[in-house]
């Protein structure tokens, strides 16, 4: 068995769900469990374990900031633990064991980093308990002030504060980190793809190279509407936000076709939520995404203006814009992968990344994607072949290996 096979089969069982999906959500005992096996596979590599002001781990094969000191920090890799509900098994956790395998497989051949390499597990990158995707990411770049950080709540009322209080850590520390951010040279995440550029009718390849990240964005619609029984209550004389929130659902997807853009409503929380009750609040999440800004955002203002009329209240959580990756170091790493017909496939993405958190905070960044055969990613039937893993390992390792030397 593979040190890739070996990882894979011990983090497999955690936070598994029935669904055969996972639920593995920030600051929730199952993440504990989860930042435990990150620590232990760090001090099997002989790598020096450390905690932002978000609470994302680094695990470091050399001293960084000895490296900053001489003026040439560190690279490093990694990606994320957290999944969203009955979400897959190799979004993110794919990131995280290949570059610790990565690591290994270089220790093993002798190889000597004149830089020093890290391996990072960032906390909360799909927002599925705090609502804000890569908040880790975002609170250490400054993205996210560590006061809104902190503010934050999930579905319980539980805050991001007191969820990190009880898994022990601070959050009075919460707040941009220019110390971890300076540590960071180059920075390359392996992904999974969350599409079929790999797989489909054009060249194929097991893996490629991303070029950008689409603009995307998250907001919180508000239906206000009127409680009462849904027995008793005329249709006449009932103010049912469900309705308005419908309407919304149903014009998200024509706005999103004629601005040649996608919309989700995908999250959705009803007050009092009850059988027999009309809601009096129905809060709604929209995911807006598109391959250039003015598309995403045409979306959005088409819906506010709908909902608006309604009375309804529209909220931006979150917003990256277009994101064009390191074109240096894009070239450089589809060459470094490329074969005797050339560089490797070089492909854009529709998802948000921790490593394009980083980029927008200038810190030069890639990310290699792994092939996905069927293009589903946030479901139980996500999948990447294992030949197909080992080789996205066998690209990371050279990679790392190119870029420490």
């Amino acid at each position: 068995m593979s040190g890739f096979e070996r990882r894979w089969a011990e983090l497999e069982p955690i936070g598994r769900a029935s669904s055969g999906g996972y639920r593995r959500f920030a600051w929730s005992r199952i993440d504990a469990d989860l930042r435990e096996w990150f620590a232990g596979q760090a001090q099997a590599l002989g790598l020096d374990l450390t905690l932002d002001r978000a609470g994302n781990q680094w695990a470091w094969w050399g001293d960084p900031d000895a490296a900053v000191a001489a003026g040439d920090p560190g690279v490093a890799s990694g990606s994320h633990l957290d999944s969203v509900p009955d979400g897959g098994a190799f979004d993110g956790p794919l990131g995280v064991i290949s570059a610790l395998t990565a690591i290994e497989a270089l220790q093993a051949s002798g190889f000597t980093p004149s830089r020093p390499i890290g391996v990072v597990n960032f906390v909360d990158e799909e927002g599925a308990r705090f609502g804000v995707a890569c908040a880790g990411s975002r609170v250490i770049t400054g993205a996210m002030t560590g006061e809104r950080a902190a503010g934050l709540r999930d579905g319980d009322g539980v805050s991001l504060a007191e969820a990190l209080k009880i898994a022990g850590q601070d959050p009075t520390i919460l707040g941009r980190d220019d110390e971890t951010l300076r540590r960071i040279g180059t920075f390359v995440e392996l992904h999974v793809e969350q599409g079929r550029a790999l797989a489909g009718d054009g060249p194929q390849a097991p893996v490629g190279v991303a070029s950008a990240i689409w603009p995307h964005g998250r907001w919180r619609f508000d239906f206000a509407g009127e409680a009462n029984h849904a027995g008793t209550t005329r249709l006449a004389d009932r103010h049912d936000p469900m309705l308005d929130y419908a309407r919304a659902v149903l014009e998200a997807r024509d706005v999103a076709e004629r601005h040649g853009a996608v919309a989700t409503f995908g999250k959705v929380q009803v007050v009092p939520n009850g059988v027999n009750a009309i809601p009096s609040l129905i809060s709604a999440w929209l995911d807006a995404r598109g391959p250039i800004e003015a598309a995403a955002l045409d979306v959005v203002r088409d819906l506010t203006a709908t909902a608006e009329r309604v009375g309804a209240t529209v909220t931006e959580e979150s917003w990256t814009a277009n994101l064009a990756f390191d074109p240096t170091l894009r070239d450089r790493l589809a060459g470094l992968l490329g074969g005797p017909d050339g560089p490797a496939p070089i492909l854009g993405t529709g998802a948000g990344h921790d490593a394009g958190i980083l980029a927008a905070a200038g810190v030069p960044t890639g990310m290699l994607f792994v092939r996905n055969p069927t293009g589903i990613s946030h479901s139980p039937a996500e999948h990447a072949d294992l030949v197909d893993c080992l080789a996205g390992v066998e690209a990371l390792t050279t990679v790392l290996r190119d870029l420490a030397s």
